[in-house]
């Protein structure tokens, strides 16, 4: 299946119009014609089964003929926080590879050892719809506005709430604490760690400290760890 993306589609939605570079690609690079069958998420767990009525390479526009809601393929919520990494690209492969494995949530954790601050999030946003179509995902993971590590620590949230750093203190292996089917946050550092202030505060605030394991990871692997351990849990 190649699946498209649009997140102004509805199951009202009676046609839908393509941007340009969007329909470039359907009509030139796939070489699709008038009658051609296209499939479509809104990101919001929906396939959209739509007919090509003008295959105009500028225009390209589409007529629904079905909409099918989908079932999320995982029963657990993850939400990861974490700090932007200093290099762009190392970030965005985090966000890809997390799509790919499947989240829920993510929101750039700006924290006192952040030496990235500032996110182009239109530019991630489109990395994660596209490793959300490439990988055949109708639950597209939300991205957030980028926040300061005290004020998301001071949010109220439930489920259960973790936090990895290096600090030789007491830590639970990510693997003993976690358990199938629940809602998780995970609070993921940048390159040069939590401090020690903003580790006190998590405690503060209910926030159980693990370890990823022996190796000290970098903060997009330690990112890609942690999903996937939960996600291999509820299998």
């Amino acid at each position: 299946m190649q699946l498209f993306y649009n997140n102004s589609l509805t199951k009202d939605s009676q046609t839908l119009t393509f941007d340009k570079v969007e329909s470039r690609h359907i009509i030139n690079s796939l070489r699709k014609k008038d009658g051609d069958t296209l499939y479509i998420t809104n990101g919001l767990g929906q396939l959209f089964t739509s007919e090509i009525i003008s295959a105009n390479d500028k225009k390209c526009l589409v007529k629904i003929i079905g909409c099918e809601d989908k079932v999320k393929p995982w029963h657990y919520y993850l939400h990861i926080a974490i700090a932007p990494t200093k290099l762009n690209e190392r970030f965005e492969w985090f966000l890809e590879k997390a799509t790919e494995i499947g989240i829920d949530e993510i929101t750039p954790l700006i924290c006192d050892h952040s030496e990235r601050k500032m996110i182009k999030k239109e530019r991630l946003e489109k990395i994660i719809h596209t490793a959300g179509k490439q990988s055949l995902k109708f639950h597209f993971p939300k991205l957030n506005d980028p926040v300061k590590f005290k004020d998301f620590i001071n949010t109220n949230i439930d489920g259960l709430l973790l936090i990895t750093h290096c600090e030789d203190t007491d830590k639970k292996s990510l693997k003993s604490v976690l358990k199938p089917n629940q809602k998780t946050t995970i609070l993921i550092g940048p390159e040069g760690d939590f401090s020690i202030k903003e580790i006190e505060q998590s405690l503060k605030h209910k926030y159980i400290p693990v370890s990823l394991g022996e190796s000290r990871l970098r903060t997009e692997t330690a990112g890609i760890v942690a999903c996937h351990s939960v996600a291999f849990l509820n299998e």
